[in-house]
């Protein structure tokens, strides 16, 4: 029977884990070299390590013969998918809703309102010397678009209330209703960009979601409007966020990029009116703990046979789904 869990934080750094299994560190190491803790057939929990390249991430993967469940620690699951062939059938693949939900939407909001009140602007003008004043947008007022109405929109909203927006707009997958109001599916969005004053994309990247950000979507939103993207670089079509950027018509905050990382002559980082974090969403003091009690409960679930959490597909069963925004 396969009874090691491979996990890429210290056992001994997490309270709470339950007896049965062996568990095993194993983080990929500095090189993404590193050797693998045990016997990879003998690993029946794949805990993937956070914060890796993408080949360290997936290269267990074809030597895990009885694996049971993969765990990413990511909300979206786009790397692993990306390799499903690589998983034995019978695999359920889970990702981390409820562990980036806080820090996520809070780089949201920062990215929103540094890019409304001129903040990058303001750091340039510290670094001469020179004080400019003047009059910026404010949140306040403002209709807001949530692309990707899942826990993470869901969280950004909660966030964005107390600035006295006008209007939150949400899009997903498909149309329901909220405690908050309806929620509009995809086919939607074109026709509602035109009122938006800041887009935030927050989707999963899928084969639906790849490039949705094109040149139409990007030609139906408001002159003067922002573009926040928190997602996945390639939900963003790069090239056609250049043109609209170098028009000056739109701006744009982006979380992610694609290429990613961006390369230090890529044209992106010149353009106009555009503010690029390295992808810290996730990477903030909210995650560790959020992450151990992801592990714990899920753990607790799979020695007690008990239904797992955030379950995006099952191997071999189901192979829609790459994400878990």
């Amino acid at each position: 029977m396969t009874t090691d869990v491979w996990l890429p934080i210290p056992p001994k750094e997490i309270e709470g884990l339950p007896a049965g299994p062996r568990y095993l560190f194993w983080d990929g190491g500095a090189d993404g070299e590193q050797e693998f803790p045990g016997d990879p057939a003998n690993c029946a929990v794949y805990v993937v390590p956070y914060m890796k390249r993408w080949a360290v991430k997936v290269r267990p993967l074809e030597q895990l013969t009885h694996v049971r469940v993969v765990q990413t620690l990511t909300a979206g699951v786009d790397d692993i998918t990306a390799r499903l062939d690589s998983i034995v059938p019978g695999v359920a693949l889970c990702n981390a809703r409820g562990v980036h939900e806080a820090s996520t939407a809070e780089l949201a909001l920062t990215l929103t309102l540094a890019c409304l009140r001129g903040v990058p602007g303001f750091v340039r003008a510290q670094q001469q010397g020179r004080w400019e004043s003047g009059f910026h947008p404010s949140l306040a007022d403002r209709n807001v678009l949530i692309v990707g109405y899942g826990s993470i929109g869901a969280a950004i909203e909660d966030r964005l209330v107390p600035f006295e927006v006008a209007r939150v707009a949400r899009i997903a997958r498909s149309r329901r209703t909220t405690a908050r109001g309806l929620v509009q599916p995809i086919a939607d969005v074109l026709s509602l960009l035109p009122e938006a004053d800041v887009v935030i994309v927050c989707t999963p990247l899928t084969e639906a979601t790849h490039h949705l950000v094109d040149a139409g979507f990007l030609a139906r939103m408001k002159d003067g409007a922002l573009l926040v993207n928190v997602a996945r670089g390639s939900v963003v079509d790069t090239k056609a966020l250049l043109a609209e950027l170098n028009s000056g018509r739109i701006t744009a905050a982006l979380d992610v990029t694609d290429p990613e990382p961006l390369p230090s002559d890529h044209p992106l980082w010149q353009a106009p009116g555009v503010l690029i974090s390295p992808h810290v969403g996730g990477p903030s003091s909210a995650f560790l703990p959020r992450a151990k009690r992801l592990l714990v409960d899920q753990l607790t679930r799979f020695v007690n046979r008990e239904p797992l959490r955030n379950v995006i597909l099952t191997t071999g069963a189901d192979t829609q789904g790459a994400g878990g925004h």
